[in-house]
């Protein structure tokens, strides 16, 4: 593809993904619960639905709508329970301390983050938007050939990596300045209301 309509691209998605939705809050509350341990597995998992999506809005609109409708209503229902999951570990955590007044991050298999990124971004109404609403109206997707795709799913990738580090990076910084128990319990019961908020989000929409 030429440079400047993946300059576009890359500028609107970017634009897209900076703006607060219910990926980037399920991202925050989690670091803000859990550290960095196992952010980039999830922050994958959610990169790796904005690929699909992207494939889905290349391969045609009608296509999608016909063949793959009832999926994506049961992954994103799916995508709402595993938040909710999440924002009920994220309240009833405990407020103990490590070292540095950390809490302890809990132990999660990198499939499952991977997995639930996946699923909160299949579910994600902000990602349907922008990719079968308003990426046709920035490249003519019906020119994308199988190279084109590739282009833009690697600079998908590396957008996504540069915004959605940022959110984690700062929310780590925040967690750490975070040394009570009882501020700790606070913090958990927060991200956990954050994470709450994004299932109801995602599935209402």
């Amino acid at each position: 593809m030429e440079l400047s309509a993946l300059a576009v691209f890359a500028l609107s998605l970017m634009v897209m993904a900076a703006i607060p939705g219910p990926g980037i809050a399920a991202i925050v509350a989690r670091v803000l619960a859990h550290g960095r341990e196992g952010a980039m597995a999830f922050c994958l998992g959610v990169a790796l639905g904005d690929v699909i999506w992207l494939g889905f809005a290349v391969a045609g609109l009608a296509v999608v709508a016909k063949t793959f409708g009832v999926a994506f209503l049961v992954i994103k229902y799916l995508g709402a329970a595993y938040l909710l999951y999440l924002a009920w570990k994220m309240w009833t955590a405990s407020g103990d301390s490590g070292l540095g007044g950390v809490p302890r991050p809990r132990s999660a298999r990198p499939f499952q983050l991977v997995m639930g990124g996946l699923a909160v971004t299949m579910g994600n109404p902000k990602v349907m938007v922008f990719y079968l609403a308003l990426l046709p109206n920035i490249i003519a997707l019906e020119t994308v050939t199988m190279i084109g795709y590739v282009e833009l799913s690697l600079v998908t990738l590396a957008v996504l990596a540069l915004v959605l580090g940022a959110y984690c990076v700062l929310a780590d910084r925040a967690r750490r300045l975070i040394s009570s128990p009882r501020a700790v319990r606070l913090l958990n019961r927060f991200a956990g209301s954050v994470m709450a908020g994004a299932a109801v989000a995602v599935a209402t929409r």
